[in-house]
């Protein structure tokens, strides 16, 4: 295969995040791969702009976030509670994601594979924790909207990617989470 790496990017919008939860309004993995971009690009800068501390490229930050689950284009989205309930499946399934990457670089022209590598295979170790902590902020949001609309369902959600948001210990995501995550309770009136 060559060249449909773009055309499968454009099919994120039909896998859809959540599967096991009764939502008020979908998710898929585009809207929010386009979230988590936003908000690893906005940590990245709350650290290098306020925080005065080391960080990679905002921007690299970003696109790196873009591509956090391109793999899932090939795999769909295996529930949290699977995905992570013993060491043994969440290796398993890195190996798989490690794999649906692959292909989907092949997928690419072969002077382009290198510049996607990074982003796709989700290796580039300076990223990662603005990618995860934003990957986790935009659940906990999402859970934070449901529950504006009424779903308790997504109550436990919420304490849970709180819990796991604090325990990152990321002093710039702790500022976003102070100065920044009460608008999201706001209706567009407020804002």
């Amino acid at each position: 295969m060559a060249n449909e790496f773009y055309a499968l990017m454009g099919r994120m919008r039909y896998i859809t995040r959540w599967g096991l939860m009764r939502n008020t309004f979908s998710e898929n993995i585009s809207e929010h791969s386009h979230m988590t971009a936003v908000l690893a690009h906005a940590l990245a800068l709350i650290r290098r702009d306020i925080l005065n501390l080391p960080t990679p490229d905002p921007d690299r930050c970003a696109v790196a976030a873009l591509y956090h689950d391109a793999s899932e284009i090939l795999t769909g989205d295996l529930p949290t509670p699977i995905k992570y309930y013993n060491p043994e499946i969440k290796q398993a399934y890195k190996q798989v994601e490690w794999v649906a990457g692959n292909r989907l670089l092949d997928m690419l022209p072969a002077q382009l594979r290198k510049s996607y590598e990074h982003y796709v295979l989700e290796d580039e170790e300076a990223l990662l924790p603005f990618v995860k902590a934003a990957d986790k902020l935009s659940a906990h949001i999402k859970c934070l909207e449901e529950q504006k609309a009424g779903n308790t369902e997504f109550d436990t959600a919420a304490k849970q990617t709180w819990d796991s948001m604090k325990a990152m210990d990321r002093p710039e995501l702790d500022w976003f989470l102070d100065n920044c995550l009460g608008a999201f309770a706001l209706n567009l009136d407020q804002l």
